[in-house]
């Protein structure tokens, strides 16, 4: 079988997110990135919002159910871990996630070839954000050092 693979350019469009306060996961949203807009649903923040810019958005969804506790990561549990975001300057991003009041869920890791941070939102979902350090594609994939 010959098949005819070529190169193709490929971005997560969205994630979808369900959460149980609306306007604490916009406000967590717009500290790490505050060119996002909603860019559609509901204005008044009640039941789904596209929050984001032209290219990327977060899908938000207010949960249906009473929870009544937050939710707690474990890694030893099949599913999502997180979602990482590339940004341009990740001290500056830092710090309006931590202005705002939101904690890191991991540790910061400084490497040879990127700066990752980790913060998790009012309801546990753990994102990643990275700087990267090089614009070589092999330093950027690299894990040596």
């Amino acid at each position: 079988m010959n098949l005819d693979i070529k190169q193709q350019n490929v971005y997560i469009e969205h994630a979808n997110l369900t959460v149980n306060d609306m306007k604490e996961s916009v406000n967590f949203f717009k500290s790490a990135f505050p060119h996002f807009k909603i860019r559609g649903g509901d204005d008044k923040l009640e039941e789904w919002i596209h929050f984001g810019d032209d290219y990327t958005y977060i899908a938000i969804q207010k949960s249906v159910a009473d929870l009544g506790s937050k939710f707690i990561k474990n890694y030893d549990i099949i599913g999502l871990n997180h979602i990482a975001f590339v940004v341009d300057d990740i001290e500056a991003v830092t710090q309006r996630l931590k202005g705002a009041g939101f904690k890191r869920s991991y540790d910061k890791a400084v490497e040879k070839y990127r700066i990752r941070d980790y913060f998790a939102d009012a309801d546990g979902n753990e994102f990643e954000f990275i700087q990267y350090l090089s614009n070589k594609v092999e330093e950027r994939n690299s894990f040596k050092d």
